[in-house]
């Protein structure tokens, strides 16, 4: 069932979203290097990750949508798009597990930029930055995975985790998105 307008609420996961499917597009990035590049972050840094020393989790998304904010039309049947707010909120409340697996940073990324991203930091109560690639040069650098819509390029979700300055790990596809941080951890659980 579709929200009424004005009536959204990012929080929640409507019924019978679709669930997108691996369509290869990241197969490339295990084992990448990250371009010595500097992104804007909401705490007022410019952050490269390429030069974070440890593990580093890195979940990407499409874009945070805001309370009474009507999504862009279609978007709850775009697989994948729907669901950046629970993932965030997922990575805020496993943060602590987290960090006491040994994740050094953790990161949301988005193309949106930096003053959006901004309110959904601040609103979500989120205990680590975004970074916005609003110029798109990490998304092409990795040749990230990406769709278009509403006349946005936005990023597929997906989750990387990287050690030192290079990805060790894709989670592509993510789905359902408010498990992902429960899968990243799940996973890092098991190769320690």
């Amino acid at each position: 069932m579709a929200e009424a307008p004005g009536t959204h609420n990012p929080l929640n996961l409507p019924p019978g979203i679709p669930v997108p499917q691996d369509d290869g597009a990241a197969r490339h990035l295990a084992g990448m290097t990250l371009p010595d590049l500097a992104l804007p972050a909401t705490d007022g840094t410019q952050v490269n990750v390429s030069k974070l020393k440890g593990r580093t989790v890195v979940y990407i998304y499409p874009r945070t949508g805001v309370p009474g904010v009507d999504p862009p039309d279609g978007w709850d049947m775009i697989p994948g798009a729907r669901g950046c707010t629970p993932q965030s909120c997922g990575f805020r409340d496993h943060f602590a597990e987290l960090k006491a697996l040994g994740v050094a940073h953790v990161f949301g990324l988005s193309t949106q930029d930096n003053a959006y991203q901004q309110e959904a930091a601040t609103r979500l109560h989120l205990p680590f930055p975004l970074l916005s690639d609003k110029k798109l040069e990490l998304t092409k650098a990795l040749k990230l995975p990406t769709f278009t819509a509403a006349g946005m390029t936005l990023l597929k979700r997906m989750v990387l985790v990287v050690d030192g300055d290079a990805i060790t790990k894709v989670f592509y596809p993510v789905f359902p998105p408010d498990r992902s941080a429960a899968d990243v951890i799940a996973w890092t659980r098991a190769t320690q």
